[in-house]
């Protein structure tokens, strides 16, 4: 009589072999993570020109929270903000400005390793500056600006992408090519050159007047120098050496990626599980509160209209709290999850229109956008395209070998023209 479990070790195996050869080999979820980088680029983006003339008293010189203040507490909680260095105000308005370049940087995917550190760098020192200036999306913002450094997120929808899709094209259009000119050419780069060695500059300049702390000291030099091993296999030793460093490249993005999901789902969970056991959630009435605060009312005459409809208000108060509580339990199950997803973006935005919380919104919104569906991604990729007038970049006959973000050092991504796409949504 055959075993029931006769053949199990192999599809046990076989499933095994196939998991760690799709993390080891492909770039999980290319699409979900250029559009959180295009969303969370954006947001923090809008609120630093938003909040660009107040910006001393939110983050300066003339901030309540002084600088004597933020270096103790600093001092104390080892965090890291480039702010606390001096307290001169040629210096604020630098970082300052080195927020707002960098967030249009990652937000075009120009040169996108490199901007995702400056943007983390100026997200941390902005706001861990002045530690009570912030709201729940200032949060998500700050998590997501370390997140983001670990990922490709420059691997489609980016400026980067375009620039290595033609320098690809130009490649097999000219066959005669040596082998070495065309690694030369592939690991020349002087403008991401000269960006890191600015970087390293700065660090070493940082390093040697002691302005980080050990924890960051370690992290920074770390990624340097991962950063200068990588352009040196590139330019050097293209083969084998490559090889290994991207697959380790794919799951270190693979392996983030997971953790913005259960970030997420954290966030959305312990949100839901919290309102639960609050009265007012319990008996539907939550929502009633805040339509009456005068500082989340931008508009009276709707805020007071829909304050007035007790079913509504019960309505939403405890869709909010199923949606929520819900939507982890929902993620093995698309068409369900794709239901929630976007009841929470529809919440989200009547959250920015009803309670004047915008930037918060699209904090959520762009964390969201993880669990978007690909295809429809693709579909708004091509209609933002054609809105834009943007034709498609030139693709290479020939696949080539995978390699880290663009820029920063080696040039533009040199994926394959059919490069694996695995749908995180």
């Amino acid at each position: 009589m055959t075993s029931p479990f006769a053949g199990l070790g192999a599809a046990v195996d076989r499933g095994i072999a196939q998991g760690l050869a799709k993390v080891t080999g492909s770039v999980l979820g290319p699409y979900q993570v250029a559009i959180v980088r295009i969303g969370f680029a954006l947001t923090w983006l809008l609120f630093l020109l938003r909040e660009f003339p107040h910006r001393s008293e939110l983050y300066g010189p003339d901030s309540p929270w002084s600088f004597d203040l933020a270096e103790r507490l600093i001092a104390g909680n080892h965090a890291f903000t480039a702010l606390i260095w001096s307290d001169n105000r040629g210096w604020f308005e630098l970082v300052y400005a080195v927020a707002i370049v960098s967030s249009v940087m990652l937000l075009v995917g120009w040169r996108t390793r490199t901007a995702s550190v400056l943007f983390m760098i100026g997200v941390l020192s902005l706001q861990n500056r002045s530690v009570f200036m912030g709201d729940g999306g200032d949060n998500v913002v700050h998590l997501m600006a370390i997140y983001l450094v670990f990922t490709r997120c420059g691997k489609v929808w980016s400026v980067d992408r375009r620039l290595a899709d033609r320098a690809a094209a130009r490649a097999a259009a000219e066959p005669e090519i040596s082998a070495d000119l065309a690694t030369a050419r592939a690991g020349s780069d002087p403008v991401g050159v000269g960006l890191w060695v600015l970087l390293a500059a700065a660090l070493v300049l940082a390093t040697s007047m002691g302005k980080l702390s050990t924890e960051w000291k370690v992290a920074l030099w770390a990624g340097l120098l991962l950063q200068m091993l990588w352009w040196a296999v590139r330019r050097y030793a293209p083969g084998e050496p490559r090889s290994v460093l991207d697959i380790m490249a794919n799951v270190i993005h693979n392996g983030a990626m997971l953790v913005i999901v259960v970030e997420v789902c954290l966030i959305y969970s312990t949100a839901g599980w919290y309102k639960i056991q609050g009265s007012r959630w319990e008996d539907g009435t939550a929502l009633y509160y805040p339509l009456h605060l005068d500082d989340f009312t931008p508009w009276p005459s709707l805020s007071h209209a829909l304050a007035g409809n007790s079913l509504m208000v019960m309505l939403i108060t405890y869709g909010t709290v199923i949606v929520q509580v819900a939507f982890p339990f929902t993620l093995f199950n698309r068409k369900v999850k794709n239901v929630l997803l976007g009841a929470m973006m529809l919440e989200h935005a009547s959250i920015a229109i009803v309670l004047g919380l915008p930037i918060f919104s699209l904090a959520m919104i762009a964390a969201d956008s993880v669990f978007l569906p690909t295809n429809f991604l693709r579909w708004l990729g091509q209609r933002v395209a054609r809105l834009l007038h943007l034709t498609p970049a030139p693709r290479a006959a020939v696949a080539i070998p995978g390699s880290r973000q663009a820029g920063d050092g080696v040039p533009a991504e040199d994926t394959p023209a059919a490069e694996p796409v695995t749908d995180l949504g």
